[in-house]
């Protein structure tokens, strides 16, 4: 579903250059074990994705959802988090907003009538959103690069960042070259007063049938509120990411931090290369010297095999296991980064909600169970 455009054009290759580049194309630091791939395993993939789910891969109850307006992200504190979705986080740092990766469209995929369906709307709309002082971007794929979004986006943000190559794309969508700055791994650059360094992830790109991986892929770390080493935050964004070594090299040159944002959804052991099992997530959290875990790529699309709701189910039974501090926020409920709340398991709710309700000849409650997210201070079970 991440690469199913048969027309998508291809980007222009000013960067085949870069390090990661060889024979036209981006690569893995590490390179990937051929010998289980190829087209038919592919089609069968696609057969099983189409014609035999399991079932409770999309929720029967609505996701809670906490409505956010403008007024309340202007007076939010800085170094407040709010998760929209998917791997949509919304950052204030040094008194600017900052989105990664923006998908705000109802379907995660090249049509709107076809592909991967939200399970639940964005807290806020993006015509209600205050200026965005940058959008991050991690990846090309449609459920983390959303056309539609950065269309909207373009007039109501002052920069794009991007991994090389995937500026190009919306540029030629109608994005200011002069806002876009493009990033080759371990490059780095200073957006008002907020330091942003891309760094590598063990994944793939393309948006249709002829541009596999001639874009970069990145995960990204995040200095702000204060001076880098000193009294600032420091936030590192996944992306998506099989497990690697990378995430030492990162943690060793650029931990520790203060939250982990981390791919947590749509693995299975037929991919194990390009999306983590939450036990290699939490590894890699321990390996970035994190101090709290933020779960996300999780509970907006049904994107694999698995229930929507085992991604939550197995990484706070792990993280609890080890001793690792996890939050778990609603969708659009304020997070601390300086004094974080470990969230709710808000998750336990939303397939209950559907039954008691029909027990009771009751409709389900619009936008889900709002009682079921947590307030500041309030653990976890």
């Amino acid at each position: 579903m991440s690469s199913c455009a048969l027309l998508e054009p291809s980007p222009s290759e000013p960067h085949i250059a870069s390090p990661q580049a060889a024979g036209g194309k981006y690569r893995n630091i590490t390179p990937q074990d051929q010998s289980t791939g190829g087209f038919i395993k592919s089609l069968r993939l696609a057969w099983k994705f189409a014609f035999d789910k399991p079932k409770h891969t999309v929720p029967e109850g609505d996701i809670p959802v906490q409505p956010i307006t403008r007024a309340q992200l202007l007076a939010a504190q800085d170094g407040t988090v709010f998760r929209m979705g998917h791997s949509t986080i919304l950052l204030k740092l040094n008194g600017a907003f900052w989105l990664t990766d923006p998908v705000f469209s109802d379907r995660a995929s090249p049509f709107q009538w076809l592909g991967p369906k939200r399970f639940h709307q964005p807290p806020i709309s993006i015509e209600d959103l205050p200026p965005i002082k940058g959008v991050i971007l991690s990846h090309d794929h449609y459920d983390h690069l959303d056309e539609d979004a950065i269309r909207r986006l373009a007039a109501k943000t002052e920069h794009f960042l991007t991994p090389l190559g995937v500026g190009d794309r919306m540029i030629a969508w109608g994005v200011d070259p002069a806002k876009v700055q493009q990033l080759d791994w371990w490059q780095s650059t200073q957006v008002g007063g907020v330091e942003f360094v891309a760094t590598p992830a063990q994944h793939f790109s393309g948006r249709g049938l002829r541009d596999t991986n001639q874009t970069l892929w990145a995960s990204w770390v995040i200095y702000g509120g204060g001076e880098k080493g000193k009294d600032g935050l420091r936030i590192f964004f996944s992306g998506d990411s099989g497990y690697f070594d990378g995430f030492k090299a990162i943690g060793d040159k650029h931990g520790p931090f203060d939250l982990t944002l981390m791919e947590t959804g749509a693995y299975d052991k037929q991919w194990p290369y390009v999306h983590m099992q939450p036990e290699e997530t939490l590894q890699a959290h321990l390996d970035l010297r994190g101090n709290w875990l933020l779960p996300i790529h999780n509970g907006t699309f049904d994107l694999a095999m698995h229930t929507w709701h085992e991604p939550f189910d197995r990484i706070t039974a792990l993280a609890k296991a080890q001793g690792v501090a996890i939050t778990t926020p609603c969708m659009g409920e304020p997070l601390q980064v300086r004094n974080p709340h470990a969230g709710s398991a808000w998750w336990l709710t939303v397939d209950g909600q559907k039954a008691l309700a029909d027990a009771a000849g009751l409709p389900r409650k619009p936008g889900g169970d709002l009682s079921a997210c947590a307030t500041p201070g309030t653990p976890l079970r």
